[in-house]
């Protein structure tokens, strides 16, 4: 069973920056996708970015594009979302999803971290 877990949360202004992490406890294959969803209070789940590991593509959405980078952490079995330009309503609890779909459906993701709270202030 694969376990994945988010760090890098935390506080910041608009404007500021934040660096999520996703590590999974096993492997990742060059098959897979790694991706970020977020949901704020009240609202749906909402894509964020995804990442094709093998091949290196990468997916985002509209709200993100130019802002925010998705690629391989620094470490084995890694993948990080860093943040730049943020803004208030970028606010909510950031999920990092494993799955095998190319796909900015939560739906098709496996597995799960437990999430990390992001939020930005005006």
């Amino acid at each position: 069973q694969v376990q994945l877990v988010d760090t890098g949360g935390g506080s910041v202004q608009a404007g500021g920056s934040l660096r999520l992490s996703c590590t999974s406890s096993g492997r990742i294959f060059s098959s897979a996708v790694m991706a970020w969803f977020r949901q704020a209070p009240g609202k749906e789940r909402e894509f964020v970015a995804a990442f094709r590991w093998g091949a290196g593509q990468t997916l985002y959405a509209d709200s993100v594009k130019g802002r925010f980078t998705i690629a391989r952490g620094g470490a084995a079995n890694t993948a990080a979302l860093q943040m730049n330009s943020l803004k208030p309503e970028d606010t909510a609890v950031y999920y990092c999803a494993a799955g095998q779909f190319y796909s900015p459906l939560w739906t098709q993701y496996a597995y799960w971290g437990q999430g990390t709270q992001v939020t930005v202030s005006s």
